[in-house]
């Protein structure tokens, strides 16, 4: 089982050129299986991972979540020299994700995902990171672009792949090496493995359509074996052009249509960008 994930893995990484051994990755770590799996993967092919947890401050589950992360760093990743960052979301943003959004107004899931891509791009950038990865698989991805075709997506549809460059300044490369295995798959790569991860889903994610997405693809998993892998592996064979020419054509159109945040520096399309339109919704609230 090792050795099959192990292969999955190094096949993402060469045939998506993803990173070498040279270069320093951090790795955005949650608790779960996937992320957890990823950052043990990395590890014993020897590349140099450090990760990154962000405490969104959801009670009991954060505190959980936090706890498997500190354990496994301490019991596995510390023996290669890799290091864990943790952000705080209570301590620096001032409060939790539930407050947050209610505050800002916006969706939790939502608010989650604006900071959590704010953060994770944020360190990557500043402590000099080469590469960003996420431990999304093949299920999450198929998921995603199921949900991207269903509304036509374009714009998410083009930057769909597993591997997305650094197309300005203010922005780190993110790859996706997981993105060849199966929830099932990386579950039992825990198990065998002896990595302990939080089971429970999100508690703010009840009712996302991610979920409907992935609950759908079973049931035809389940009458078809192999349509998550013929879908996702799939489109990414008719999108295939060129690595250079993919990246080219990412950075000419994130050149033409961002710019840094006035606020805090990195690009987006707006004045400001979305986490900084949300801190700012959130304190003016509080000020009334």
């Amino acid at each position: 089982m090792n050795n099959f994930v192990h292969d999955q893995v190094l096949k993402a990484i060469r045939s998506q050129d993803m990173f070498s051994k040279n270069d320093r990755l951090l790795i955005a770590v949650s608790g779960g299986k996937d992320s957890l799996a990823l950052w043990d993967i990395l590890l014993k092919l020897g590349y140099r991972a450090d990760a990154l947890y962000v405490n969104l401050g959801i009670g009991g589950y954060s505190e959980s979540s936090q706890e498997k992360v500190v354990r496994f760093s301490e019991a596995v990743a510390a023996g290669y020299g890799a290091t864990l960052h943790i952000h705080t979301v209570e301590q620096a943003e001032g409060a939790g994700i539930r407050e947050l959004a209610m505050l800002a107004h916006r969706p939790t899931c939502s608010t989650c995902g604006t900071i959590k891509r704010y953060q994770f791009n944020h360190a990557a950038i500043r402590q000099g990171y080469d590469v960003m990865a996420t431990g999304h698989n093949l299920d999450d991805e198929a998921a995603r672009l199921l949900g991207n075709v269903l509304h036509w997506q374009n714009e998410y549809l083009e930057k769909q792949g597993p591997s997305l460059p650094a197309s300005l300044d203010g922005f780190a490369k993110k790859v996706k090496p997981l993105y060849r295995l199966t929830e099932r798959e990386l579950a039992a790569y825990c198990v065998l493995n002896r990595i302990d991860y939080v089971v429970e889903e999100c508690p703010m994610a009840k009712g996302a359509r991610t979920l409907l997405y992935k609950e759908v693809l079973n049931r035809l998993e389940t009458e078809s074996p192999g349509t998550k892998q013929m879908f996702y592996w799939g489109f990414l064979e008719k999108s295939r052009t060129p690595a250079t020419s993919t990246s080219t054509t990412i950075a000419e159109n994130d050149r033409s249509t961002l710019h840094p945040c006035s606020l805090c520096g990195q690009p987006t399309t707006a004045e400001t960008c979305s986490y900084c339109k949300l801190m700012a919704r959130a304190k003016a609230s509080t000020a009334r």
